[in-house]
């Protein structure tokens, strides 16, 4: 499917260039502020997606619609859109397109997470390797093949490890083996999962040591290597042994983000990688022998957490991703010190939706929503993964009450489902079916 929509005739027009829009749900408020400041500074803006335009019409001047996958394909689009305007900045946020984005921005000339950078943290093992290099703390581990080369992987490495596919996201696939007698199904889990990835990471698996402590993670911004975070989230996983993420916690005020030694950590990885312009997603426990970075994506964090670091700090993802993607040097002072979460609804099994209704009050909710549409198929790990049919955001002045308040407004959310069978061992890989895009 192939069509263009607006469109001008005009080198002299500076442009930027976005590289997928991604679901209304989860990243509308982005692509407005983005819009915003584009207006603000001249500048058209020009989206490239893989879906035809709803909700995206309001905010772009020019909207191609390909097959993103295709990146041949992506890469003349983009070529044929700079034979007619001159672009600025390339923009991207959804995982499987920031390594061609990347390429595209290095080709134009505009600033960027770098390709060597954004390689650095879309292959996972690649991550690992540089960061152990370079005397960073990091888990054993290493890359197999096969379940003999896990097991004997795992066997040098000491259990418990983390098996896990080497370039999903969403800690899809993810699994913990606390023993020998675990390892076989974890390698199969995350072997399996990695066949839904990119070609040139499917098969095999990571076998890597358990790196025990809290999880947190960090959206950062750069410009021209600097490093500076903006929001600090709390995570917390459910399901185990599997570790889908279930909630964040985003504090303006957490005393993480006043920590050194995080800090020199974080600052000191993106130094590793390469990275130099852009904004990044990184992933860190936090253990006994200090900070340990478990990955850095190369894109704002999904799941929503801009949207909470927006609302507790009244930081704006969109407009400092403008900024980075066009040369500027962000401003990343929080205006706000509130606490935002998110607490996403996951079913008690497997099943097909008939309706999610969220409530439309609670104390301090800041939004709720259905993630899916009646109809869908809903698979929890190993099956499938971030199994959600709703989620529910709330905001506090401290992060015990936001805590409370997501646990008061999720018990409103009701679910009527048909139950379905599990699948059985070594049926291919679900992910969700209906997932929701708003158009209202």
């Amino acid at each position: 499917m192939n069509g263009t929509v607006g469109g001008a005739d005009d080198r002299t027009t500076d442009a930027v260039l976005v590289i997928g829009s991604g679901l209304k749900l989860y990243r509308e408020y982005l692509v407005r502020s983005i819009a915003g400041r584009a207006r603000a500074a001249g500048l058209e803006l020009v989206l490239i997606n893989n879906i035809q335009p709803t909700w995206q019409r309001a905010y772009f001047d020019e909207i191609t619609v390909i097959n993103l996958f295709d990146h041949e394909l992506l890469a003349r689009t983009a070529r044929e859109v700079a034979s007619r305007r001159r672009i600025v900045g390339v923009m991207c946020w959804d995982e499987p397109f920031v390594m061609p984005s990347a390429h595209l921005a290095a080709e134009f000339g505009v600033p960027g997470l770098s390709v060597s950078g954004v390689d650095g943290c879309r292959d996972k093992y690649h991550t690992r390797s540089l960061l152990t290099a370079a005397g960073l703390p990091q888990p054993g581990c290493e890359m197999t093949a096969t379940v003999e080369e896990a097991r004997a992987a795992a066997a040098r490495i000491g259990y418990p490890v983390v098996v896990k596919p080497r370039a999903l996201g969403a800690s899809m696939g993810v699994v913990l083996a606390a023993d020998e007698s675990e390892l076989d199904a974890a390698f199969r889990v995350a072997s399996d999962a990695s066949l839904i990835g990119d070609e040139p990471y499917r098969g095999g698996a990571i076998v890597e040591g358990y790196a025990d402590g809290p999880e947190i993670s960090v959206d950062g911004a750069l410009h021209k290597g600097e490093y500076q975070p903006m929001f600090l989230a709390r995570k917390q996983t459910g399901m185990p042994p599997y570790f889908e993420e279930v909630g964040h916690v985003v504090d303006a005020d957490d005393p993480l983000l006043r920590d050194e030694e995080l800090i020199d950590t974080l600052a000191r990885a993106h130094r590793v990688l390469g990275v130099e312009d852009g904004i990044t997603h990184a992933e860190v426990r936090l253990t006994d022998r200090g900070p340990v970075i478990i990955e850095i994506n190369g894109r704002l964090g999904g799941d929503l957490i801009p949207f909470l670091g927006k609302t507790a700090t009244g930081i704006d993802p969109g407009e400092v991703l403008f900024d980075v993607a066009t040369g500027r040097r962000p401003d990343v002072v929080a205006t706000r010190g509130s606490v935002a979460g998110i607490r996403f609804g996951y079913p008690d099994h497997d099943c097909v939706v008939r309706s999610v209704t969220v409530p439309a009050e609670a104390p301090g909710l800041v939004t709720a929503a259905p993630m899916v549409d009646p109809g869908a198929s809903l698979r929890l790990p190993p099956g499938g993964y971030i199994a959600r049919h709703s989620f529910v955001v709330c905001e506090a002045d401290d992060a015990d009450t936001c805590r409370d308040r997501l646990l008061a407004a999720q018990a409103l959310v009701e679910l009527d489902a048909e139950r379905i069978d599990p699948l059985p061992p070594g049926a291919t890989l679900e992910m969700p079916t209906g997932l929701l895009d708003v158009d209202e």
